[in-house]
């Protein structure tokens, strides 16, 4: 039986989800313009160039698994991966200087979206392949078990990935060797600029794990009270020596497959039904219902509003790098010799 969610923690999911919602949108704001692509050129007024993956409209499936995580646990993301390393805990202002490209991100302006890491919170790393995560988190949860380190790895994917090799080898590998891995489908319906339904046979994620003898659990993912109670159980079999499990989370991908794409090919009306389960929206009725003050989500949200607004004038007055740093960080073989 899931037991009730304390007051505290509950602030504290609806918290994490106003921070990532508020961060996607400012990002989005900061990268139009920022590349050539489904019909719009660059303009050089974009803080963020490149392509930027938004997760908006996901945030319970983050918020409601990375409360469970600890400082020395480690977790793993994708090209949309926003959530993810805020709700691991990682700095706000860090993270969007490294969308601006500047030298005080986490990867020194490198990196950008696709590509942050912390690995001071066990954030090891968004990635721009998908399903590259996958093989990661089990090489670090296979780490961690041979060193009998008491933590977990905490593995996000999106239902795109399971389609590729890796899935299939990741989930076998954590299988065989019982590894400390918590893998989890964000279901969001869409594959890039393709409905993940009709190229995907059978039921998906979890009945691929449960066919691999992963224990599997199927939750709603809109809603972050449910995640939160199904990731608790999950992420506690996990500790407990029980090896790999899997989370289904269904949720919906609210934006195009990048920030500049009006999503032309998706029904208009699909949207407006998956808009009617916003996360953020519904966790806030239920709070409400609950007895919780508005006045005191109000607030909630205007500090979360306020903590990014802060972060992009950060981000937009913190220094370009070096010239010097495009030498550095850069892999050799030993057959080169930069002149």
């Amino acid at each position: 039986m899931d037991l009730p969610i304390p007051e505290p923690a509950r602030r504290a999911l609806y918290r994490t989800m106003l921070r990532i919602r508020a961060f996607e949108n400012a990002a989005e704001a900061a990268s139009q313009g920022g590349v050539s692509a489904y019909g719009q050129e660059a303009a050089g007024v974009a803080k963020v160039r490149g392509p930027l993956h938004l997760s908006t409209g996901q945030e319970a499936v983050p918020a409601g698994v990375c409360a469970h995580l600890l400082p020395a646990d480690y977790l793993t993301s994708t090209h949309r991966g926003h959530g993810h390393t805020l709700a691991k805990g990682a700095d706000l202002v860090r993270m969007m200087c490294e969308l601006f490209g500047k030298a005080s991100g986490f990867n020194g302006g490198k990196g950008g979206s696709m590509h942050i890491a912390d690995f001071s919170v066990g954030m090891l790393g968004a990635n721009g392949v998908v399903a590259a995560g996958l093989p990661i988190a089990v090489g670090a949860a296979h780490a961690q078990k041979l060193q009998k380190k008491d933590a977990i790895t905490v593995c996000f994917f999106g239902d795109g990935a399971i389609n590729r090799g890796p899935f299939l080898e990741s989930l076998n590998w954590a299988r065989v060797y019982r590894l400390p891995v918590l893998f989890v489908c964000e279901d969001n319906r869409w594959s890039a600029t393709t409905a993940s339904g009709p190229m995907t046979a059978g039921e998906g994620a979890s009945a691929r794990a449960e066919a691999m003898d992963i224990a599997a659990t199927r939750v709603d993912g809109n809603d972050v009270f449910a995640v939160h109670a199904a990731a608790g159980r999950l992420v506690a079999e996990v500790r407990a020596g029980g090896g790999p499990r899997l989370l289904h989370a269904l949720t919906y991908r609210v934006k195009g497959h990048v920030s500049v794409d009006l999503a032309a090919y998706r029904d208009p009306a699909e949207l407006a039904a998956a808009l009617e389960t916003d996360p953020v929206a519904r966790a806030r009725g239920r709070l409400i219902a609950d007895g919780m003050d508005a006045a005191l989500l109000d607030a909630i949200e205007d500090e979360a509003e306020a903590e990014v607004a802060a972060a992009l004038a950060a981000a937009d007055a913190a220094p370009w790098p070096e010239p010097g740093a495009a030498f550095t960080d850069v892999q050799t073989t030993g057959a080169g010799q930069w002149t």
